[in-house]
């Protein structure tokens, strides 16, 4: 039995969806989360910026004593995958997890991804998809505004995201799956299901990388805790612990701290 910390972190409100579903897996786990608020969005952000970010985020998390990390950034894992892997402290991104439950999907149509700008142009996860689902089209598509949207307060029944998912979501409409490659997407994830229909299935890469962390933690007997979470962020600790508040569907115990980071 390990009773330290998961150590998950993203660059604001998406790593939550993570952390419900590590919790929905393994709820003693105790949770370390941090959201890098005063630094978002990352897709913005150069391949180099990333790659300075990813180290300054896991040596945050690090220094905490944590047994695990979920880097809960579709972002970071595109451009940092070589520094996630390489970390002394086990650390997971989503992206290959989730490229691992696409391969799943039946039949033999195409697939899409949708993920930051940054990570899109990475090539990163049209790359993984293509090595582990041969023989079928891919279809990478940037949505560079459902993050800002997202972390503005605008959820899925909110005519703005109505008509960003329209408005980027219409070449995947024909997909047999479609890759949610950034974690704040499955918060919107009613208004895509809507828009897309249901044939067309959606793929969390936040719930596979959980998943992905907690087969790790079981086959290597490092299961345990109290069901205890801990909240950081680089920005405003009340507006973050507002919104997350509301995507949990329940207060933060202790609420969210601030806590410095590096300039990239």
């Amino acid at each position: 039995m390990d009773n330290r910390a998961v150590g998950i972190f993203d660059s604001g409100l998406g790593g939550l969806t993570a952390l419900k579903a590590l919790q929905e897996l393994l709820p003693e786990e105790n949770i370390l989360y941090f959201g890098d608020t005063g630094r978002l969005p990352y897709g913005e952000k150069s391949r180099e910026q990333l790659r300075r970010m990813a180290v300054q985020d896991l040596d945050l998390i690090a220094s905490f004593d944590v047994k695990a990390i979920i880097v809960a950034c579709g972002t970071l894992s595109s451009n940092a995958a070589d520094i996630l892997e390489r970390y002394p402290i086990p650390s997971f991104g989503v992206l290959k997890a989730g490229v691992a439950g696409m391969r799943k999907v039946p039949g033999d149509g195409p697939l899409g991804v949708i993920a930051t700008a940054a990570s899109i142009r990475s090539g990163a996860f049209e790359k993984a998809l293509r090595a582990d689902c041969p023989g079928r089209e891919i279809l990478p598509v940037p949505c560079p505004d459902f993050v800002p949207l997202i972390e503005s307060g605008h959820g899925s029944g909110d005519p703005a995201i109505r008509d960003a998912v329209a408005r980027y979501c219409a070449p995947l409409r024909e997909a047999d799956a479609v890759l949610l490659g950034c974690t704040h997407y499955g918060i919107i994830e009613g208004a895509l299901s809507d828009y897309l229909g249901q044939s067309t299935a959606l793929v969390s890469a936040a719930y596979c990388g959980a998943a992905q962390v907690a087969q790790y933690l079981i086959v290597n007997g490092m299961t345990g805790g109290r069901g205890e979470e801990r909240f950081l962020v680089s920005g405003d600790p009340g507006a973050f612990g507002r919104a997350a508040s509301t995507l949990l569907g329940r207060p933060l115990a202790q609420g969210a701290e601030r806590v410095p980071v590096m300039a990239y």
